[in-house]
């Protein structure tokens, strides 16, 4: 068999697993070469099958564009000969940083196929942010769109040297001292194969999208995206049948597992919305006319569907998934009752593809999490003694090393100190922690850095959270530690309203009821604030460290403020006013 055979092989006998038998006889395969362009997607297109179905779907503000395997196919190695034509070679460095435009996909396959390396890179950073992320991978390329273009117009204000980088745009307008996309289409350069490309070739550096202010740069393989996202595809479970819509913004992880490598590898079209601004009611129209069978988003977003009436869709895709923060009892139930379809959960990082999910046919506990994927071995490292802990219980999440998950990052780009912390034993930390059931079934406690303590009882933001979910007024909710001089801190809750409900005490006195009655005393909420937005990461996650600097800053990091804060309030009322659940029960 050639690569591609063996390469179909493997993904076909993984999906033929049960879920009660696949942890222990999937095997990761190995190549010694391999190329996702090359190799697979190539292929793809010259099956007289998946050839003429299409292979992506972009719709958007704009209109649509439909292109089948084949025509992907076609355009992405007339890009590829066009890219190596100004001089992109094998290794170089290419910052992608565009919307959900064809293009993206055309040039990612492209690079591919080249052997370029791909930085994706979300359109939400500002000029700054730009120079240090170039400055620090050594980019050689940049695409961008006509929107963003004026950004890299200030980089040398902040010591980037332009004249070293080449410069791509997409778009009609032509920009002085740039290459204009649009002549990939009309060139004459033919693409030349430099080789069979290393399995182990570098291909993909991902930025972190955490809270630091300068991320950490995630490196994948040929091998640890195109193969380790086989543990993606046996989550999403999608095929040549399949219409997969994932909710997603370029430049972070899951974008790639779930618009690109996943469901490619599944040979299912990708359907991708490119709207300058996300409308729930919009995106129900989007499933329904595009006859989405798959769905992947965020848990915002499925809150979001809900609230738009998503029970008017007449045939709502069969397969729903999530990931990216951690889906509460209430959304999974009320989309069960719209669609009649339960959300499977997914975890994993960017420096893994996914490790920990509810994959089709695999019953566990509402609310819980799932099980290890195919090719992870998972663990659970007790916080004080950091011995392993068998059987039943909470700890941290940690992947068995020696040998590592293949859909685990080699290693932090350019970073060999961190690689040693963090590589250098037996385990490697996820920094999340997890319970787990005598079943082997995890259920999300939250992160490490996230757990706090009031009156000496450690406490879960997100089992706080999804107490509070379900309850009519509350669309979003954040709940961090406020300084308490007495308690050391008490729980607060940052509120976003559900449309048709405002900001007023009655209002608040109703949620801290309703939080009486779901929560133990120990982790009640003691204040509240209504929130017209939660603070969150590109990718979409809850920023709890802003809610807790906030904290820190109005109350003091000990709580020293509060009776001075409290008494100064003027308002009763309203976005930003601090509530207490002592006031409504005087």
């Amino acid at each position: 068999m050639n690569v591609t055979e063996q390469y179909r092989a493997a993904r076909d006998r993984l999906m033929a697993l049960d879920p009660t038998e696949v942890a222990e006889k999937f095997v990761w395969p190995s190549f010694d070469h391999f190329n996702f362009g090359l190799d697979w997607f190539d292929a793809l297109a010259k099956h007289p099958v998946r050839g003429s179905q299409p292979a992506l779907i972009v719709t958007g503000d704009t209109g649509t564009t439909r292109l089948t395997f084949a025509e992907l196919s076609a355009r992405s190695t007339r890009v590829a000969g066009w890219f190596q034509s100004l001089g992109v070679t094998r290794g170089d460095k290419f910052m992608m940083m565009l919307d959900n435009e064809v293009e993206l996909w055309e040039a990612m396959l492209a690079a591919i196929k080249i052997g370029a390396v791909i930085l994706p890179t979300t359109v939400m950073l500002n000029s700054a942010a730009l120079a240090s992320r170039m400055q620090r991978a050594g980019v050689n390329w940049v695409l961008t769109n006509q929107q963003n273009i004026e950004k890299f117009a200030d980089l040398p204000s902040h010591g980037i040297d332009m004249s070293n980088i080449g410069l791509v745009v997409t778009g009609d307008q032509p920009v002085a001292n740039t290459h204009a996309f649009t002549d990939a289409y009309t060139t004459t350069a033919q693409f030349v194969i430099d080789g069979p490309t290393p399995a182990d070739a570098e291909m993909l550096v991902y930025f972190t999208s955490g809270t630091t202010s300068e991320p950490k740069m995630v490196l994948h393989t040929q091998q640890s995206y195109s193969v380790g996202h086989f543990s993606t595809l046996y989550w999403l479970g999608v095929n040549g049948n399949d219409v997969h819509l994932n909710i997603s913004s370029p430049g972070w992880g899951k974008h790639a597992w779930s618009s690109f490598f996943g469901p490619w590898i599944g040979e299912a079209t990708v359907l991708s919305v490119n709207y300058a601004r996300f409308d729930a009611a919009t995106m129900l129209e989007v499933i329904e006319e595009f006859d989405v069978t798959s769905l992947c988003a965020p848990p915002t977003v499925w809150r979001m569907l809900i609230h738009a009436d998503m029970g008017r869709i007449k045939n709502p895709p069969r397969n729903a998934v999530s990931a990216g923060e951690p889906l509460n009892l209430s959304t999974l139930e009320k989309v069960r009752d719209a669609w009649g379809v339960t959300i499977r959960d997914g975890y994993g990082q960017t420096e893994t593809t996914l490790q920990i999910a509810t994959t089709p046919g695999l019953d566990v506990p509402a609310g819980a999490l799932g099980k290890p994927l195919p090719g992870f071995a998972v663990e659970l490292v007790d916080e004080v003694t950091e011995e392993l802990i068998i059987g039943p219980g909470s700890g941290q999440v940690a992947l068995r090393l020696n040998p590592g998950p293949v859909g685990l990052t080699p290693g932090y780009y350019r970073d060999e100190d961190r690689n040693l912390k963090v590589f250098g034993k037996d385990l490697y930390l996820t920094g999340d922690l997890m319970s787990r059931d005598a079943d082997g079934v995890y259920t999300y406690v939250g992160r490490a850095d996230d757990l706090f303590k009031a009156s000496d009882y450690k406490l879960s933001p997100f089992e706080l959270e999804n107490g509070l979910m379900g309850y009519p007024s509350i669309s979003e909710v954040a709940v961090v530690p406020s300084p308490d001089p007495i308690r050391t801190a008490v729980p607060k809750a940052y509120v976003v309203l559900a449309p048709g409900y405002t900001p007023t005490p009655d209002t608040a006195q109703a949620i801290f009821a309703h939080a009486r009655t779901v929560l133990p005393p120990y982790g009640r909420i003691r204040r509240l604030e209504f929130a017209t937005e939660l603070p969150k990461t590109v990718s979409g996650k809850i920023r709890r460290v802003v809610l807790r600097e906030d904290e820190i800053h109005t109350h003091g990091d000990q709580g020293q403020h509060t009776s001075g804060v409290m008494a100064a309030r003027t308002t009763t009322e309203g976005y930003g006013h601090e509530y207490t659940d002592a006031q409504f029960r005087r």
